[in-house]
């Protein structure tokens, strides 16, 4: 039995980033999923009527074909070179010469000449009168095509008149509209034909491809549809897990303020060892002090610093010792804090390193971090630094110097009554030591 001979299906891949094609499948070839059924073919034979595919140009056909499946795509052409030479071509009915062109096509699109396989390929369906099912799938061939070289208007267009032809389109066609209208920034429309394309997959017991869910995950961010964002993330969590679902899941919680869940979902990609980045781990001790637990903030991040995950940088030590004196464990605070100090270039760190000194009774170290700050620049509030240059002293009982340092924090007006406080306060513990002392 003689072999239709008919349009070459190209297997396209649907990504959210474009369009990939797979390898041509040998010519002559139709995709199950384009091709008619019996009863529609029974229909097409009845209304539209074929010229016949006469012997001798089977064979020629066939001779081609034959070349073209072994590669041998120089012999392929001279062939039907030959078939249409002269005088040739008027010789040819429409089917005949549609043939002909779907070889020629499949010739241009294995040398990656697409434009020229689509040049092709139109003539093909410009012929009157070949099988439907020959120029249904011929049609989605164009809108193929057209999507290779990015003309993606054009390529929906084409997709488009295919619809009409179809009467039992699949969900790969939806998506494949849907990715053009994707490109052309039509979200609406790609939604709608996304969400099609799913709903046909589940409904038949399948499941959707990773790709689907993720552009209408996509699309549905766009729309600020949070909800059924991540109604689509926690079916990629459940049959596609991978880390950046959770991460994702966390951030979309975060839009929505629900921060409970936004750490939940972060602690539990933690938990699970799929973060695999300082800025991830960094994020998950910020959430954890953004809901008031600084222990297990400090906690992920010292596990950080000893996996050599987390980045030794300043703001990162800064953050592992805020932890730390948070959950008021100032003395593994310190050598945090000292880290965060030593790399950074202003003297903020230092000053706020003399604050946990003197939170832990080390008033000299208190002090000589403060001047160091100061000394170096970039302090925030000098006048906050003054303050606790000021209590150390006294704490070492260096009243002199105490007041000094009060009163440059009194000459901001937001330490001012603090400061000034401060200053009465030395001198009645002044008199009262000279009155003790007169008692002695």
């Amino acid at each position: 039995m003689k072999r239709i001979l008919s349009t070459a299906f190209l297997a396209i891949v649907v990504t959210s980033a474009g369009v990939v094609v797979d390898k041509a499948l040998p010519v002559g070839w139709v995709s199950s999923a384009h091709a008619q059924d019996k009863g529609e073919a029974k229909k097409e034979r009845e209304t539209r009527r074929t010229p016949a595919l006469r012997n001798k140009v089977y064979e020629k056909l066939a001779e081609a074909q034959a070349f073209a499946e072994v590669k041998d795509y120089a012999s392929a052409q001279q062939v039907l070179d030959q078939m249409i030479a002269g005088e040739g071509k008027r010789a040819l009915n429409s089917y005949e010469l549609a043939n002909v062109y779907n070889l020629y096509a499949f010739l241009r699109y294995s040398a990656e000449d697409y434009n020229g396989a689509l040049n092709y390929y139109k003539q093909v369906v410009a012929q009157p009168d070949i099988p439907l099912a020959m120029e249904i799938n011929t049609k989605f061939t164009v809108a193929q095509l057209y999507f290779v070289q990015e003309q993606w208007r054009p390529g929906i267009d084409a997709l488009l008149e295919w619809f009409e032809l179809s009467d039992k389109p699949n969900a790969t066609a939806y998506i494949l509209l849907a990715q053009g209208y994707y490109q052309v920034k039509d979200y609406d429309s790609a939604l709608d034909n996304v969400e099609t394309a799913i709903s046909m997959y589940e409904g038949e017991g399948k499941l959707p491809k990773e790709q689907w869910y993720n552009l209408a995950r996509f699309l549905y961010f766009d729309k600020n549809d949070f909800d059924n964002a991540l109604a689509t993330l926690y079916t990629l969590i459940e049959y596609y897990p991978k880390k950046q679902y959770w991460v994702q899941a966390s951030h979309l919680y975060g839009e929505k303020k629900d921060e409970p869940r936004q750490l939940a979902m972060m602690e539990t990609a933690y938990l699970q060892g799929l973060l695999d980045k300082s800025s991830e781990v960094v994020q998950v001790a910020y959430l954890y002090l953004n809901a008031e637990v600084p222990y297990p903030a400090a906690q992920v991040m010292e596990q950080g610093f000893k996996d050599e995950l987390v980045e030794e940088k300043s703001k990162n030590y800064e953050l592992t010792g805020s932890a730390w004196r948070q959950a008021q464990e100032i003395a593994k605070a310190i050598p945090n804090m000292e880290k965060a100090a030593e790399l950074s270039d202003k003297g903020e760190l230092y000053t706020r390193l003399g604050n946990v000194y003197l939170d832990s009774d080390q008033h000299q170290k208190a002090i000589g971090a403060v001047n160091k700050g100061l000394s170096k620049g970039g302090v925030k509030r000098p006048d906050s630094a003054r303050l606790v240059l000021g209590m150390a002293h006294f704490n070492l009982g260096d009243y002199k110097s105490a007041k000094k340092a009060f009163r440059d924090a009194a000459k901001d007006e937001r330490s001012e009554k603090y400061a000034r406080q401060w200053i009465r306060y030395i001198a009645s513990e002044e008199e009262r030591q000279k009155e003790m002392a007169k008692d002695i």
